[in-house]
């Protein structure tokens, strides 16, 4: 191979590649640019810009929090409500801007934090310039540089091999994980990582003109589906924007042709309906709540790509674990070597340590333990891939030398002996290495004949100290733990055992899985599986999800790419690859493993509190489209004005729901979030409706007008709502007793001091008095039996749904599978 001096690059041909003009420089990969021809390129913008797509600016939150359906509802209810003169009753609109507000301030607050987290785990790119080593930012890059890769190493432009050579896996763009070896005149392109060796490369693209300029901001996002809480939320929020315009027409037309109100009164009630039926800041909490989560997860080192990734986190119900970094701290140190025959172990090592390149954790302990010699005249290079397991280098006058996994190197049956000293290592937690040597000059991606064992190294790792807290923690919760390493299985095993790691001995060899079938078996079976190749990590995590598994993937090197991508919440280390970041949902800045209980609970707060959050909005949604129904029915006033639905939502809905969302509440996640939140709000809004009705069929026996029956809704309402706290939140904590008082206490106050004045409220007459009190008494009664309604109503219709669809698929296999019958 030509040295960095001899090596002259041309310029010709990187403009062909980069399709510019550009003046002809004479450039090496030991000089790269001068100062001023970055400079001059920096001016003609001929830089690496990358879009990012990380974050959102402070415009976008700005637009996503104003720009809503929502709010556009709102605005057009407010300016009937200015029209008909009835200001009163603009109330709402305060609570709506303070939202919006809230909302905003929040997000930002919460971008500003990921931003400063970002900036820790930016992606660096090494460059020569001037012919000095430096390091920039990705957007930094200019035309022509000199960038020097090594392995872990994600491309951001794309570039042509000038020295040295890599081994490239170009997954994120092809999708096949397979390695690609890369000479002096190859290309490589952005947004694949370099799985081993190291290189001095051209840019010859930048920014939009790179093969694919988008790769690495798609990296970060590429886990934006949507969560079972997204779904339910959309759920909610597409039925109600279906029904709520035509109900609120019907109700205009009802009230104003049919009952003959006035304008005024009929676009009043109207009004008031709709803003019942709008759960309006449903979605702001939720948004509010995980804001608050990546801002408290920023305490402990994690940063949070995807907001809603924490959601799912905690219903995760097996996280696969990448030994390094996870149980071990990620450094190995030589205990022993064995020789197996005489020959100058020692000096063979050295002269490895000094030849190859290669980063990885065992190459790292080697070459601290045998300091680096260039004694050998390395004829050939051959660098570490974690597809072969080995490295090593050909040697002029001296032959092979590699230095590696034995099973990769010798054949099954190869010098038994050796393989059973090994194998009695290995079983005691030691990894292995064997140096063999043949006199053969290898190529680099194929094995030389004639192999045969020199020495056995003795390598250990450090094992985490606060492993065995960590995993004690899943366990409890009941999440299966999986080890999955490319380690010799027996010795992952031993590790998982000494980190306290239940059912170590349930390993297997992945390398004997030959088929997708074993492997699908396998993974229900095992908790260990070693000697794992990429592919077969993501193999593992798909046949998990196929079991009907949430799987989380932890990992930190460019071979567990696949298997991140593939998983429901992947999780990366910052001490590990660049491609390996980019592609996760969280990064463990501190690349420590014990922040993943923390984040599970933040994920465990959201929805558990979200859950009774959304129970609390529903209840106001679910009883005013009830009494929409009934009062399109009926032909009757609706009971409400939209002020007075207003203090409901502020004392009962909105400020406890604020604070509420926000305290800690871990436990384990139910399942059917949907149909927990319905089961949850009907039974306060049946109540309401219950004793609307009662009020309304005894007021007209009493012969009360509707202003007072108006009243009375109102007080039991208030009373029912607030009940509802205690129903969604149990009064468990100090803190929670001491909000439902304060709103309690709110709402009296509130329609004491302004019920005449601002709520459209009358005196009322002792008979409704007693209704009202009968019924407010005899309320946590009501909500108590209608549950109980509720519950048994759901589960005949669970039921009754697993029997239509056990007939339907009886009845299809009658007609396809064996004729009508």
């Amino acid at each position: 191979m030509e040295t960095g001096e001899q090596v002259q690059i041309n310029t010709s041909a990187a403009k062909l590649d980069a399709g510019v003009s550009l003046d002809e420089v004479n450039l090496t990969p030991v000089s790269g640019l001068t100062a001023a021809q970055v400079q001059e390129r920096t001016e003609q913008g001929k830089v690496n810009f990358q879009d990012n797509k990380g974050s959102k600016s402070v415009k976008q939150i700005v637009r996503d929090n104003v720009f809503t359906f929502f709010n556009l509802i709102n605005i057009i209810l407010a300016v009937l409500i200015i029209m008909v003169g009835s200001f009163r009753n603009l109330f709402f609109m305060g609570v709506v801007l303070s939202n919006t507000a809230i909302g905003i301030i929040q997000e930002i607050r919460a971008k500003r934090v990921l931003d400063k987290l970002a900036l820790i785990t930016a992606a660096k790119v090494r460059v020569r310039r001037d012919g000095q080593e430096e390091h920039v930012e990705v957007d930094q890059v200019v035309l022509d540089d000199m960038m020097i890769l090594a392995s872990g190493n994600q491309i951001t432009a794309d570039a042509i091999v000038r020295e040295g050579s890599l081994e490239v896996n170009e997954s994120l763009i092809s999708g096949e994980s397979e390695v690609i070896l890369k000479h002096p005149g190859d290309s490589v392109l952005s947004g694949s990582f370099v799985v081993s060796g190291r290189a001095s490369v051209q840019v010859v693209h930048v920014g939009e003109e790179n093969f694919a300029h988008k790769i690495l901001s798609e990296a970060k996002t590429m886990k934006k589906y949507r969560t079972g809480l997204q779904r339910a939320l959309d759920t909610i929020l597409k039925v109600v924007s279906v029904l709520i315009v035509p109900l609120g027409v019907g109700l205009f037309a009802t009230q104003f042709y049919v009952n003959h109100s006035t304008f005024q009164d009929s676009i009043v009630n109207m009004v008031a309906a709709v803003l019942g039926m709008i759960p309006e800041g449903l979605m702001l909490l939720t948004s509010i709540a995980l804001a608050v989560s990546v801002i408290n997860l920023a305490k402990y080192k994690t940063l949070v790509h995807e907001m809603f990734c924490i959601e799912t986190l905690a219903r995760v119900d097996v996280l696969c674990l990448d030994k390094t970094g996870t149980l071990t701290e990620g450094r190995m140190k030589v205990e022993s070597v064995i020789p197996l025959e005489e020959a100058p172990v020692d000096e063979i090592l050295s002269n490895l340590a000094g030849s190859l390149e290669d980063d990885n954790a065992t190459f790292q302990a080697v070459k601290e333990h045998f300091p680096a010699k260039k004694q050998y005249r390395p004829r050939t290079l051959i660098p570490f891939s974690s597809a072969r397991k080995y490295s090593g280098a050909a040697f002029e006058d001296k032959g092979t030398y590699l230095m590696g996994a034995f099973e990769f190197m010798f054949p099954e049956g190869a010098f038994p002996e050796v393989k059973e000293q090994i194998d009695r290592h290995t079983a005691a937690g030691i990894r292995v290495l064997t140096l063999a040597y043949t006199e053969e000059m290898a190529e680099e991606k194929q094995l030389p004949g004639g192999l045969k064992p020199l020495a056995i190294i003795l390598i250990s790792d450090v094992i985490r100290k606060e492993a065995k807290e960590t995993l004690q923690f899943f366990d409890q919760q009941g999440v299966d733990l999986m080890v999955i390493s490319g380690d010799n299985p027996a010795t992952v095993s031993h590790i998982a055992e000494e980190a306290g790691f239940k059912n170590a001995s349930a390993y297997v060899d992945a390398s004997t899985l030959k088929t997708a079938e074993q492997l699908k078996t396998a993974v229900e079976k095992y908790k260990i599986f070693g000697r794992v190749t990429p592919v077969q990590k993501k193999q593992i995590v798909l046949a998990l999800q196929a079991n009907k598994h949430t799987v989380a993937m932890t990992g930190d090197g460019v071979n567990d790419v696949p298997a991140l991508k593939a998983a429901d919440v992947s999780i990366a280390m910052a001490s590990g690859s660049e491609a390996a970041q980019n592609t996760a949902n969280l990064v463990l800045l501190d690349s420590n493993f014990s922040a993943m209980p923390h984040v599970v609970n933040e994920g465990r707060r959201v929805i558990n509190n979200i859950q009774s959050a959304a129970s609390l909005f529903l209840v106001k949604t679910i009883f005013s489209f009830l009494l929409t129904i009934m009062t399109l029915a009926t032909g009757t006033e609706y009971p409400f004005v939209p002020i007075q639905l207003s203090l409901i939502s502020v004392f009962a809905v909105g400020i406890p729901n604020f604070f509420l969302t926000l305290e800690p509440n871990y436990r384990i996640v139910e399942p059917n979030f949907l149909s927990n939140v319905f089961r949850n709000a009907l039974q306060g809004a049946m109540t309401i409706v219950l004793q609307v009705v009662i009020i309304s069929i005894a007021g007209s026996w009493l012969g009360v007008d509707e202003n007072i029956r108006s009243t009375m809704c109102v007080l039991t309402t208030s009373v029912t709502s607030i009940m509802m706290i205690k129903e969604v939140f149990p009064l468990t904590t100090l803190f929670r007793r001491l909000i439902y008082c304060a709103m309690y206490i709110g709402m009296m106050l509130g329609l004491l001091i302004a019920g005449e004045k601002l709520l459209y409220m009358e005196t009322i007459s002792f008979n409704a008095m007693m209704i009202v009190l009968m019924l407010v008494v005899s309320t946590p009664i009501t909500l108590r039996a209608l549950r109980w309604v509720c519950d048994k109503a759901w589960v005949r219709c669970r039921r009754l749904l697993r029997y239509s669809k056990k007939r339907v698929k009886r009845e299809s296999r009658n007609i396809f599978g064996g004729g009508i019958r």
